[in-house]
């Protein structure tokens, strides 16, 4: 009999609703993923590195020219200085990058803190190498951080700190003020903080994505990281990337080499080419807006209260006065009678909090969001 590691874990929410939304011929406004097709040029790029042989081992921290591109798309944005041969490593997406982080840092028995509701791969991956969790939750219904508790519960024992901007499954952006109030905190500490940002270029009505790339004093104890999957609607191609300062990331790429070691060869040589282009990250953010607002303006037609969403591809939505049911509850009714699968938020909690919210994902075509909005109108 094996002993678990994790003996509190089971099948994840996301899996779970994606197969309920199959078995029930369900809409799937349940996990996050497009069901559009990316853009056909970024397409075409991958057949011809791959036709034109460009299929063996990518270099452990990725090829040279996506690095640039990172680390110059950085400074043009945030005015980082992240040197692109010991600072910038290519990863099998923003997961692996984020569970190398917590396994290059995290001994038994260290502390570390994240925000609820979390995206749910933080914990398992903190207590898989014996460290504990520390949740602070964001304050609803406007999911803001309270300093004040982050600074009581940094103790000698912290040793990273996990914030997901832009917030799933939230929308929350983090404003200046915030990234001050990170930084004045973080002088007073040593711990290191973990930002995971694979949303960063999708933010609404104006507002700016605050990276920690800004917080240039702190740059020897924060790790960003990043997705191309989140942004260029490729999910399935698992391609993301870590920024880090040279010593930790000599720490990080020892980690790296004994997990996957290199990632997709013909995927990188197409995204360094892609990026060449700015607008392809920088219109992200109104082509999601749109997709929000058809939404939520046909979601404001229901009995649903829609909560804000400043970021990501993600709303919220209070369904009290619809039914009492528990939220995982009400998901798999929504699921099964009203044929539109989504995610209940007390998912992202470590005790389950149910403030009767469940989050759809409207990174969808458009048709797909009128057809689930045409359900949810019968409710």
């Amino acid at each position: 009999m094996i002993k678990s590691k994790l003996p509190n874990v089971s099948t994840t929410i996301f899996s779970v609703m994606s197969k309920l939304a199959i078995d029930y011929n369900a809409i799937n406004l349940a996990q996050g993923f497009p069901d559009f097709d990316t853009d056909e040029e970024l397409i075409n790029l991958l057949n011809h590195y791959s036709s034109n042989g460009y299929n063996q081992y990518a270099p452990m921290i990725g090829i040279e020219k996506l690095r640039h591109s990172i680390t110059d798309k950085f400074h043009k944005l945030y005015k980082s200085n992240y040197d692109y041969q010991t600072e910038v490593n290519i990863t099998s997406g923003a997961s692996q990058a984020i569970f190398n982080v917590i396994s290059t840092l995290i001994h038994p028995n260290d502390e570390v803190i994240i925000f609820e509701p979390a995206y749910d791969m933080y914990q398992p991956c903190v207590e898989l190498f014996g460290g504990k969790v520390v949740p602070i939750e964001l304050k609803y219904p406007e999911f803001s951080i309270d300093f004040n508790e982050l600074e009581q519960k940094i103790t000698s024992k912290t040793k990273l700190i996990i914030i997901n901007n832009p917030n799933n499954p939230s929308g929350k952006i983090l404003t200046e003020n915030d990234l001050k109030s990170f930084e004045d905190i973080f002088k007073k500490t040593d711990c290191y903080l973990l930002a995971d940002e694979v949303y960063e270029h999708i933010t609404f009505d104006g507002q700016e994505h605050q990276s920690f790339a800004k917080l240039h004093s702190l740059k020897d104890r924060i790790f960003i990281v990043g997705s191309f999957g989140k942004l260029f609607h490729i999910t399935g191609w698992k391609i993301g990337y870590i920024l880090a300062e040279e010593s930790f990331m000599s720490e990080f790429r020892k980690c790296h080499q004994f997990n996957t070691f290199s990632t997709h060869t013909p995927s990188q040589y197409a995204l360094a080419d892609y990026l060449e282009n700015e607008s392809n990250y920088l219109n992200l953010s109104k082509f999601f807006q749109d997709k929000r607002d058809l939404f939520i303006n046909g979601l404001s037609q229901t009995k649903f209260d829609v909560l804000p969403s400043e970021g990501t591809y993600f709303v919220n939505a209070n369904y009290s006065k619809i039914s009492d049911l528990p939220d995982n509850e009400f998901a798999e009714f929504l699921t099964k009678e009203y044929k539109v699968a989504t995610i209940p938020l007390s998912a992202f909690y470590n005790q389950k909090k149910d403030y009767k919210i469940v989050r759809f994902c409207f990174a969808k075509k458009d048709k797909t969001l009128l057809d689930a909005i045409n359900n949810l109108m019968t409710l």
